[in-house]
């Protein structure tokens, strides 16, 4: 399963925009006018979106939109250089971390859990493995998580995510593939992070994956850097009476979604481990190509994390914390991720250079439509939707 070649990947993202190549190689409704930027067009002015899209081909910008305000406070509106929460967009990450060390030797797919951490359950700790956890296979369950819990340092949210996991119970069988989401084994992967390379998750992942990529947009930030940094958008939460606040300066206020009942993003000080983060639109398509180029992963590597795991459906597929599709004859392999005032996705497809990415700072952003506009407009698909975060 080829990624992208490397001679349009890392060195092409990492320098300023280029111009859109010329050729029948991009199709009418990428470009600047065409449909996909019409329908998102539409949308915004509909009170529907408010964010950025980007569609890049071979590390060039082909189609590049910002709407709408990353902070209307302080009158700052969104554009490419605005970094956004990512939710379960970031989970990749913590894969190629794992990756990463299993590429150096420092650890092995088959390890079990208790290989490399203490006082987790026996039976976790004896049958689990990390391919499982990578894989969602681990039949781990967590306990109910406090979404009112407002926290006010990283080593807070450590310790309450780190005995969350080590609260996680084995319900399932290893090895079956289950589609419910368990956070245990994000959180117990970061943790085997911590446990092998010897600092924090976000350290690793800043050092490793943002810095290695040129990612320089991007950070595990922090509820007081979200506050006061004009380039990270804030999140605008619609609440039951239909008013919309942003939730980081409203920390008392709840979200009615019923997906994440009583959930305000805002709360966290930082990201658990293993998930979230924050990204620009042009970082992610760096992080793109940095996974086919050898940036992140020698190539055989990241054939693992992208290679077919699990089949989920008659063309769609689990692999490392990624859902992979074949669409139209190409792979796309695929991250969303959502919150109240929080929608991410970014699209990779492999065999022709594209990188798409939507990243939003409003509730009732129609992701899963979005995704499908821009899998249309890329490989003339019929628009269906993406594979979901």
């Amino acid at each position: 399963m080829p990624l992208m070649g490397s001679r349009s990947g890392h060195a092409a993202t990492a320098a300023q925009p280029l111009q859109a190549p010329a050729g029948a190689e991009i199709p009418p409704a990428t470009r600047p006018g065409g449909a996909y930027d019409r329908y998102v067009a539409k949308l915004a002015a509909e009170g529907k979106f408010s964010g950025v899209v980007l569609l890049s081909h071979k590390g060039r910008t082909v189609l590049s939109r910002g709407y709408g305000m990353a902070d209307k406070e302080k009158g700052i509106r969104n554009h490419e250089g605005t970094a956004f929460s990512l939710s379960s967009a970031g989970k990749p990450f913590h894969a190629v971390a794992i990756l990463q060390l299993a590429q150096q030797g420092k650890l092995k797919l088959s390890d079990t859990v208790g290989t490399h951490l203490t006082g987790l359950a026996k039976n976790i700790a004896e049958q689990v493995t990390v391919h499982h956890l990578l894989s969602g296979t681990s039949g781990l369950a967590s306990p109910d998580e406090n979404v009112h819990r407002v926290f006010q340092s990283r080593k807070e949210v450590h310790e309450y995510y780190e005995q969350r996991a080590r609260q996680a119970k084995l319900v399932g069988v290893p090895g079956v593939p289950d589609t419910a989401h368990a956070e245990a084994e994000v959180t117990i992967s970061a943790l085997i992070v911590e446990a092998v390379a010897g600092m924090t998750y976000w350290d690793y992942v800043q050092e490793n994956v943002f810095k290695r990529c040129g990612m320089t947009g991007s950070a595990f930030y922090t509820r007081p850097q979200w506050l006061t940094d004009r380039h990270i958008a804030h999140p605008y939460m619609t609440l039951a009476d239909g008013s919309v606040v942003d939730a980081v300066r409203n920390l008392d206020k709840d979200s009615p979604d019923p997906n994440v009942p009583g959930k305000n993003p805002g709360r966290a000080f930082i990201d658990a481990p293993g998930d979230g983060g924050f990204a620009t639109a042009p970082d992610l398509v760096r992080f793109a190509h940095a996974l086919g180029d050898g940036t992140l992963l020698d190539r055989p590597w990241a054939d693992v994390l992208t290679g077919a795991k699990i089949p989920h459906g008659p063309a769609s597929f689990g692999a490392y914390g990624i859902p992979i599709s074949i669409v139209n004859g190409q792979w796309m392999y695929q991250r969303a991720g959502g919150n109240p005032g929080v929608s991410a996705n970014w699209d990779i497809y492999p065999y022709t250079g594209w990188v798409g990415v939507i990243l939003g700072n409003c509730d009732g952003v129609p992701l899963q439509e979005m995704i499908g506009q821009e899998m249309q407009a890329i490989t003339g698909a019929p628009a269906g939707g993406g594979s979901g975060g």
